[in-house]
């Protein structure tokens, strides 16, 4: 019997082997599923490593740790584009655009001729524009398979079970059964090919009612994104989704009413009331949970606590004093 055992190997379970496999912690990494996909809801992700931007609506651990995913992400991958973030308003909703800055930091205020130099296909298309520097993106699936690969290049292969002494329970939403306060918040996604739009960072289109961020894959591909309804729900896209998010994309720049569907993505994040992550401990088991919309941004930092915490006994930050 193994001493240590990863349950879970999607975006959790994946940056928590990667770093106690860093760290030379041996460990069996077990899944139902041997390799990435979208049975997983990471499978579905934008990949935004965008703290600041996400500092908006989320508090203040999910800035200061998200910030340090981008050089984890760097190191352990090497797929990270240092972009920046682009977040834009149409003329009507120009407030939305002065409340987001008034909530966020570490960006600069761009006129209509620096957005048309930073982003030509959205030339004349907005007056102003926050632009954060310092955020990044990187493709989900990539990611993924990187990190397995990674992985599999040392010898630790996905198990369909094994036993161990002390369990690290990355199992996302599927934790219900132990976690009776971790809830679904269902997202809703589109990957898109337009050709005739040529984006280089990921863009937010602020609006009241439907806010969107598109991010881009290389060769006229993009991530279209996303719904955040309070539902477990994990198989069907409803129609005003569908409808709203292509509106945004359309309002973003027309070309996309021609732009070619290429997958609908549906799945449920993982959350808890306060949509903070938590690591929680009860006898031989430690849950590391509740990434919520945050999963590429702070699954490397609950990685490194955890990893902390079986090499030297530090107690997590984000450690649940109820459960401890």
């Amino acid at each position: 019997m193994a001493e240590l055992r990863i349950l879970g190997a999607g975006i959790a379970g994946l940056c928590m082997a990667t770093e106690l496999a860093a760290r030379g912690i041996d460990f069996a990494l077990v899944d139902k599923e041997p390799s990435p996909g979208p049975h997983a809801c990471s499978w579905w992700a934008g990949g935004m490593l965008a703290p600041w931007c996400e500092g908006e609506s989320a508090e203040e651990p999910v800035v200061r740790l998200g910030a340090q995913s981008i050089g984890w992400w760097q190191q352990h991958t090497g797929l990270v584009e240092t972009q920046g973030s682009l977040v834009v308003a149409l003329g009507r909703d120009l407030k939305e655009l002065d409340r987001f800055a008034r909530r966020t930091e570490n960006f600069e205020r761009l006129d209509a001729a620096q957005i048309d130099a930073l982003e030509p296909d959205l030339a004349g298309r907005f007056r102003a524009a926050l632009y954060f520097p310092q955020e990044a993106h990187l493709s989900p699936r990539a990611a993924l398979e990187t990190l397995s690969g990674n992985l599999a290049a040392k010898g630790i292969a996905v198990q369909p079970q094994a036993e161990a002494a002390t369990t690290i329970d990355c199992r996302g939403l599927s934790a219900r059964d132990a976690l009776t306060d971790l809830r679904g918040v269902k997202g809703e996604m589109l990957i898109l090919r337009c050709p005739d739009v040529q984006l280089s960072r990921p863009v937010r289109l602020l609006h009241p009612r439907i806010p969107l961020y598109i991010v881009p894959r290389g060769d006229g591909v993009y991530m279209l994104g996303a719904t955040m309804i309070e539902a477990g729900e994990r198989g069907r896209i409803t129609a005003r989704s569908l409808l709203e998010m292509l509106s945004a994309a359309y309002a973003l720049h027309p070309a996309f009413g021609e732009a070619e569907v290429l997958e609908i993505g549906v799945d449920a994040r993982p959350a808890f009331p306060d949509n903070l992550p938590r690591i929680r401990r009860r006898s031989d088991t430690i849950y590391a949970n509740g990434l919520y919309r945050h999963g590429f941004l702070l699954a490397p930092a609950l990685a490194r606590m955890v990893a902390d915490m079986l090499e030297t006994g530090a107690r997590p930050e984000v450690m649940d004093e109820d459960y401890a």
